[in-house]
């Protein structure tokens, strides 16, 4: 083969790797997945479950979220056939790790056994919300799974999955006590791993960890639309030995883990570019693991807030939540994009269908 003739074709063959390897990286982006799965639950549905799911992007339902049982908009799992709630939990599949899902389906049979302990009908594993912002095919949309003790955000700004709060899970009972659910933890490694990080410390850091001998009985910024910075109390975590920082770095890694991991990534990244000289933790009630010792703790820095809250019933009922303080529903990311874009930035406000 001649020898311009080999270079023309090693070059190709350059190019057409790095072609392949692009459209592979895209093919594994969670947002691309997202795009997918959307369109894919959105084509399954007749038309006026269409209109149901639909909702449009600049929508003031786009941040009313909630935690409690009530109704919702969106689509239920109780409107869907076998084939469609398939469909939906592929969805769900792409905004949440294997360990989220498994977390978000047990927090949902946890409605079972408060239907036995209570015998309400509101009490019900069916009433989970599916809810599309805008269209999948555009530039910025989102999408939110919703119900009892469960809700995830996502936005996705200029093709990219850009915000992934504010990210609520929930467990009541938090420890299933009798029955045949007995024993079930759903969120264990966040009341877990936390203790393990306070039994850690010292005397000295303990009393500076612990901040308050009651604990409040729900989350501080509740389902605000958003999350104020709460006060600077607590331990300062670069006053830590390089020890305690990995347990606590392990504590913030289950947090962020029920995401994908490229989604979870992005979440420690930013934690970890701000610097521990940033970043509290406050523990609030009692460090003693049993019925009615109720706790909180939260850990804060610069750009987001985790709080934990297992108060209620006897202290086994938990709340957990992560909150970005500019970035919650993409906020900070679209507010850039608009004014980078503003003639194709436009919310979408197109048919429901």
């Amino acid at each position: 083969m001649r020898p311009d003739l080999k270079r023309f074709v090693a070059s190709t063959s350059v190019v057409l790797l790095a072609g392949l390897a692009i459209i592979a990286a895209q093919a594994t982006r969670p947002e691309a997945a997202m795009r997918s799965a959307a369109k894919a639950l959105i084509a399954a549905l007749s038309d006026q479950q269409r209109t149901t799911l639909r909702i449009p992007f600049d929508s003031d339902e786009r941040m009313n979220w909630q935690f409690v049982p009530i109704a919702r908009k969106g689509l239920p799992l109780k409107e869907m056939n076998e084939q469609q709630r398939k469909i939906a939990f592929d969805l769900l599949k792409t905004g949440l790790s294997a360990s989220g899902y498994t977390k978000a389906e047990t927090i949902r049979s946890l409605e079972n056994v408060l239907r036995a302990q209570s015998g309400s009908a509101t009490r019900d594993p069916e009433l989970y919300f599916f809810s599309i912002f805008g269209d999948p095919d555009g530039a910025s949309w989102g999408w939110r799974y919703e119900g009892h003790h469960l809700s995830q955000n996502w936005t996705i700004a200029n093709g990219k999955a850009s915000a992934t709060t504010p990210a609520f899970f929930g467990a009541n009972p938090a420890e299933v006590m009798d029955g045949p659910m007995k024993g079930t933890r759903a969120l264990a490694a966040e009341d877990d791993l936390a203790r393990a990080f306070l039994a850690a410390l010292t005397d000295e850091q303990r009393n500076a960890a612990i901040v308050a001998e009651k604990a409040p009985t729900e989350i501080v910024t509740g389902n605000s639309r958003k999350a104020n910075v709460l006060d600077p109390v607590g331990i300062v975590v670069s006053t830590l030995t390089s020890k305690q920082q990995e347990l606590l770095m392990r504590l913030i890694e289950e947090h962020a883990s029920s995401q994908p991991a490229a989604l979870a990534d992005q979440r420690l990244a930013k934690v970890k570019a701000e610097g521990w000289s940033n970043v509290r933790f406050a523990w609030m009630g009692s460090a003693v693991k049993g019925p009615g010792n109720g706790n909180y703790y939260r850990i804060q820095g610069k750009t987001f807030l985790i709080e934990y809250d297992n108060v209620q019933n006897q202290a086994n009922h938990q709340h957990i939540v992560w909150r970005d303080f500019a970035g919650d529903f993409g906020v900070d990311v679209l507010a850039e994009h608009y004014a980078l874009f503003p003639h194709t930035a436009a919310p979408y406000s197109g048919p429901l269908r």
